[in-house]
């Protein structure tokens, strides 16, 4: 008993210390590749949507999404910023504009755009925090809504005005609504990194507790992948 609470308070500790990439990544053990099941194998490709939200840290980000009925995909990357090159360094050093961010692809029929941003609202990220994120810090972890079209647009200003009227957030919510210019892929070992990192002690204290989130609030929705 008191070896595991001794483990807890270990990553209490680490993860308040801890921040997003700020594991080496040569240092990372990975689950293999050929271990982890895909996203989603019953999708049309014909018929995906793309959606890109920004909330913080994306490995968390992205694992949430990655556990929804309908997703056929999950990038992390970088959006938002007017430099034309992005890259782990340079973003994180919060000078380029860009913020740390999730290419969601997803099928319509089964998975509306509406639902991403409840899912994104309620469980991927806190709306209400400026420029950070939980322990990471900067406007490279702000919270964003880059849409593709009108639609989306629309979409996004219309569930915030009526989670605004809903007073479901003691803070205001101060997500950016802008239009999305370029994607940029982020560094592969950021990719899927919680299923190849489960054990990381930021994604064991700030992430699987969000998967979690998911599965009890949106259990319509939720997925197990891995």
């Amino acid at each position: 008993m008191y070896f595991r609470i001794f483990q807890i308070f270990v990553v209490l500790t680490l993860g308040g210390l801890l921040s997003c990439g700020s594991v080496n990544s040569s240092e990372v053990v990975e689950v293999p590749a050929d271990t982890l099941e895909p996203a989603e194998t019953s999708v049309n490709p014909a018929s995906l949507r793309m959606a890109v939200f920004a909330g913080g840290c994306f490995w968390g980000v992205e694992a949430v999404f990655e556990h929804v009925r309908g997703v056929a995909s999950v990038r992390s990357g970088y959006a938002g910023g007017p430099a034309e090159s992005a890259s782990y360094e340079k973003v994180g050093e919060g000078t380029t504009g860009h913020a740390e961010s999730v290419e969601i692809s997803f099928d319509p029929d089964k998975v509306s755009y509406e639902q991403l941003l409840d899912v994104f609202f309620k469980v991927a990220h806190n709306p209400t925090e400026l420029d950070r994120q939980g322990p990471d810090v900067g406007p490279q972890y702000r919270s964003a809504i880059f849409y593709l079209d009108d639609s989306q647009m629309k979409a996004a200003k219309t569930y915030i005005e009526a989670l605004d009227a809903a007073k479901l957030y003691k803070d205001p919510i101060v997500t950016q609504v802008v239009p999305l210019e370029k994607f940029y892929v982020a560094e592969k070992y950021h990719q899927d990194y919680l299923r190849r990192n489960p054990k990381d002690p930021y994604i064991v204290y700030h992430d699987l507790p969000k998967l979690e989130s998911l599965r009890k609030q949106f259990p319509k929705v939720y997925v197990k992948r891995y």
